[in-house]
């Protein structure tokens, strides 16, 4: 492997272990004495694996119980500029989105992928969900996926992935003509919902600031939403 040419990412996180808790702007994940364990368990592995495996490989270990700073662990952290404290990627949001919608999808044991980090460098990269005490995932089955091209935002803080992925879908609204002005904010919001950017902390008022609409506006068309499902 080439790994001057081509680095190597290993994403992996904590994936609906627990109870899953509302709280104003955000969601969090409510881990029990096991599922601590569990966690603590990978914690400890990814030291020996980053070892194993050199400087050329990324290894960022996530846990649900804050979206916005879900990192708790990252080794060798400079090919994406991430720390310990940074919030999951955009398209690990979309892929919790999906596995909680559709447990049943093909790709409920993982994803791999090419991508690039911040600075426009390839990136092989492997996501791998691991579930807590009452539905624990073996993270030694094999991966679904066909390595394909997938675009991923590498954000620093929770405020920066709300911002980053609001102004995205923002931009792809205005521009389609075919939805009417009226309707324009409610449809970033329900983009914006199905991408799960709400379960982030403090997400709300981040994007009623980014829309230049209230933070009671957001609600309701989050209600509205709801009500429609």
């Amino acid at each position: 492997m080439f790994l001057h040419l081509l680095l190597c990412v290993c994403m992996v996180w904590i994936i609906f272990v627990g109870k899953i808790v509302g709280y104003t702007g955000g969601m969090f994940v409510e881990l029990t004495k096991t599922d601590k364990a569990i966690l603590n368990s990978y914690n400890k592995m990814l030291d020996g694996l980053s070892m194993y495996l050199g400087e050329g490989y990324e290894i960022v270990l996530h846990s649900l119980e804050d979206y916005g700073s879900s990192a708790v662990k990252v080794l060798h952290g400079d090919h994406t500029g991430r720390s310990a404290g940074a919030p999951l990627t955009d398209l690990a949001l979309d892929y919790l989105e999906r596995m909680e919608k559709k447990p049943d999808d093909e790709e409920k044991k993982g994803i791999a992928y090419f991508t690039r980090n911040r600075k426009g460098e390839p990136l092989r990269s492997v996501t791998i969900p691991v579930k807590g005490e009452n539905n624990f995932v073996d993270n030694e089955e094999h991966l679904q996926g066909n390595w394909e091209d997938r675009e991923e935002k590498f954000s620093l803080s929770g405020p920066e992935l709300v911002e980053s992925m609001t102004e995205q879908i923002r931009d792809e609204v205005m521009e389609d003509m075919r939805i009417a002005s009226v309707n324009k904010n409610k449809e970033i919001i329900q983009r914006l919902e199905e991408k799960g950017i709400f379960k982030v902390k403090e997400s709300v008022a981040k994007v009623s600031e980014i829309l230049g609409i209230s933070k009671n506006t957001v609600y309701l068309h989050l209600r509205n939403l709801e009500a429609e499902k």
